[in-house]
């Protein structure tokens, strides 16, 4: 599934374009144990409460392909009789309405799935008739087939915060009533994939909070899929290659992973020149190999962080996007600005010095300035690096008289 496919999906999870025929739930303790259980049609809740759970079905689709949201492939052995995909197309067909399916799907998340407190588990069951598209993206009053699927939410359930609030009741503010309330979703998965717009029963789409710690016993024991990184791992893998080899305790690491981060970038933009918009740019050992050479660190050191790349990634070699770290260039670029910043400041104040304005320990002297009558109403005030600054609009050439000095 691409963006666009899931888009068209996620489009349909509000009131006004919703068919979900119906929703399953279990409600789990720290205990794991079922504390209670619920099967009924969808489109009969209460408003309030419907918004609610579209807004929990929404969430299992939300963030970036490829880290939020993760394509996962069916080994043959899982979609035999018994396992894991024939369970779900079983659920699929019975349209949620068989409930021993349903509880016994409920019990093997509970007996797999690695999560500390109490949690809801969600399944939705809905029908979509996929219009026909034209060339033009167009949408034809016809249907090509209806895609038939599920959606899975997990989300943990907190007690709510103390607090104080009115107790009716009594008349009086007192502490409030603490209960359970159901979070975003932290783990999901929609099945089967909607991809080329078509149901495809060999893979499932699955949903992680947290891309860097994802549940992954829920991807590769409760589903039975064959595991993958996500981007937020890759990027994690790769600096802690870089970290490991150049050095933890050198001072200069930091800057030289800003450095390697920032010819990355430059390998990225290079390449998009010469490929398609949605090509994918594989960032393989040459690639590795031209970008630090650039970057400060020995021929030694090169090797072996190519070598551990290689040995980490093997044949799954990662997108050079998916490697690049954005955070850590623009903090890099916020640190370039706060230094030029310090140093205009550190500049002006040599020269307020020279001028008189304030003392060499830098205490304010009595400040005249004389402008023209038409720049008076345009005095303004800043603050730079903490400072109050005095703001003197000039024409280029213009001179304002400080202290009586022409500045």
């Amino acid at each position: 599934m691409n963006k666009s496919e899931v888009a068209e999906i996620k489009r349909r999870l509000k009131k006004e374009a919703c068919t979900i025929s119906r929703m399953a739930g279990c409600y789990v303790n720290s205990s794991k144990d079922k504390v209670c259980t619920f099967n009924e049609s969808f489109l009969n809740l209460q408003d309030e409460e419907l918004h609610k759970y579209l807004d929990i079905a929404k969430k299992t689709l939300s963030g970036t392909v490829g880290n939020n949201l993760m394509e996962l492939e069916f080994p043959m052995e899982a979609e035999e009789l018994g396992n894991p995909q024939q369970n779900l197309m079983a659920l699929k067909k019975s349209g949620l309405e068989d409930e021993a399916l349903v509880d016994a799907f409920f019990d093997h998340i509970i007996e797999t799935y690695d999560f500390v407190g109490n949690y809801l588990i969600l399944l939705f069951y809905d029908n979509y008739d996929v219009m026909v598209k034209t060339s033009d993206n167009m949408k034809l009053d016809e249907s090509e087939e209806t895609y038939e699927y599920i959606i899975c939410s997990i989300c943990p359930v907190i007690l709510s915060k103390p607090g104080l609030g009115y107790r009716e009741d009594e008349k009086r503010i007192g502490a409030r009533i603490r209960d359970w309330v159901v979070g975003p979703t932290d783990s999901g998965f929609i099945f089967p994939c909607f991809t080329d717009r078509s149901s495809d029963i060999h893979s499932i789409m699955m949903y992680a909070k947290k891309p860097d710690d994802p549940h992954k016993e829920l991807w590769e024991i409760t589903l039975g899929c064959e595991s993958k990184l996500t981007a937020q791992e890759k990027k994690n893998a790769f600096k802690n290659i870089l970290v490991k080899t150049i050095g933890a305790d050198n001072e200069d690491t930091s800057d030289i992973v800003v450095d390697i981060q920032a010819n990355l970038n430059n390998y990225i933009e290079e390449k998009k020149e010469t490929v398609d918009k949605d090509d994918y740019i594989v960032l393989d050992k040459e690639a590795v190999e031209e970008i630090l050479e650039d970057s400060p660190v020995s021929d030694e050191k090169a090797e072996r962080i190519t070598r551990q790349y290689e040995e980490f990634f093997g044949d799954t070699l990662p997108g050079a996007e998916e490697i690049l770290d954005t955070k850590i260039l623009k903090n890099n670029d916020l640190k370039i600005e706060k230094k030029n910043l310090q140093e205009r400041v550190a500049d002006l104040t040599t020269k307020l010095k020279e001028s008189g304005v304030i003392d060499e320990e830098g205490h304010d002297n009595d400040i005249v300035v004389n402008v023209s009558d038409d720049k008076k109403d345009k005095i303004t005030t800043t603050f730079l690096d903490g400072q109050k600054c005095i703001v003197i609009p000039l024409e280029d050439g213009e001179k304002a008289t400080i202290n009586g000095e022409r500045q």
